[in-house]
């Protein structure tokens, strides 16, 4: 059986980032608080959780004094340092750089529009961690666009800035775009602004590529990553034998029938040491 990792997948630079800064303070301190989960990836919280970090919720935040709380990759409303501001609480802020960007963009386009009447729209998904924080740069007063209905909330007679939630697919926020354009009263002003992170948009023609090059495909990614998900339909759209798997207890022994190459990939939340565990478990079964 061949077996073979695809080495551009895994973390990407801002999961990096706040990964080594939750080990770096957890190796002194022995304990840290983290704001939502580190990365959507369940094993690796249970790593670091092990380690000492603890997950919590923003209320349980909301209830802090005098600690150290870190923020991660996805970013977080201007409310939540204001709160640590008030209540002495070091914020070990490990927000990938791209996500401090796009909100900055995004607090300086609402700033201009809003006195015209304009709308701030984002393509993402509702509830998303990164959405949350893009959207308290505006004060709660963005547009979500998560699909075409959604479209439906923009008022056509009033200026448009539309940005993305960076681990978007840029086919999606293309047809998103078209289709506002087109909603759009004629001479209205709109901007379209195309904020999504090319660590996630890059890997594409590569994972196209890789998902060809074997009989099977184990794609490797937490239930909660969108980028995980997007990828997945890379894969699959390739590659119709890809398996989207949150960890090898969900490999089905089924699947290798009639395999002699396995592909293993995923998202930019994947550890490394998780795609590894999915090719010695394919050797030790079929190798």
């Amino acid at each position: 059986m061949i077996v073979e990792i695809d080495r551009r997948s895994g973390f990407c630079f801002g999961v990096i980032n706040a990964i080594k800064a939750a080990e770096n303070e957890l190796k002194s301190e022995g304990a840290l608080y983290c704001l939502g989960d580190i990365v959507h990836n369940g094993k690796e919280v249970e790593r670091l959780e092990k380690m000492g970090l603890k997950s919590i919720s923003k209320e349980e935040f909301m209830t802090l004094r005098d600690c150290k709380v870190l923020i991660r990759a996805h970013g977080e409303p201007p409310s939540t340092y204001e709160y640590a501001r008030e209540n002495n609480i070091e914020l070990i802020d490990a927000t990938c750089p791209v996500v401090i960007t796009l909100q900055e963009k995004v607090k300086d386009s609402f700033d201009m529009v809003a006195p015209q009447q304009g709308q701030l729209v984002i393509f993402g998904k509702k509830g998303h961690a990164e959405i949350i924080g893009l959207d308290g740069q505006t004060g709660g007063n963005a547009i979500i666009v998560e699909n075409k209905e959604d479209i439906d909330k923009i008022d056509p007679e009033k200026p448009v800035a539309l940005y993305s939630q960076t681990t978007k697919r840029i086919e999606d926020f293309h047809q998103v775009a078209q289709t506002v354009k087109q909603k759009m009263k004629p001479g209205v002003p709109i901007q379209i602004k195309d904020t999504i992170c090319r660590q996630v948009s890059n890997r594409v023609p590569n994972l196209q590529k890789f998902a060809t090059q074997y009989d099977l495909v184990l794609f490797i990614a937490g239930e909660k990553s969108s980028n995980g998900k997007y990828l997945y339909t890379i894969c699959k759209e390739e590659n119709p034998r890809s398996y989207k798997i949150a960890n090898i207890e969900e490999i089905d022994p089924a699947w290798f029938e009639e395999v002699n190459s396995v592909g293993i990939c995923g998202a930019t939340s994947t550890p490394n040491w998780l795609m590894e565990q999915a090719a010695d478990w394919v050797r030790e079964n079929f190798g």
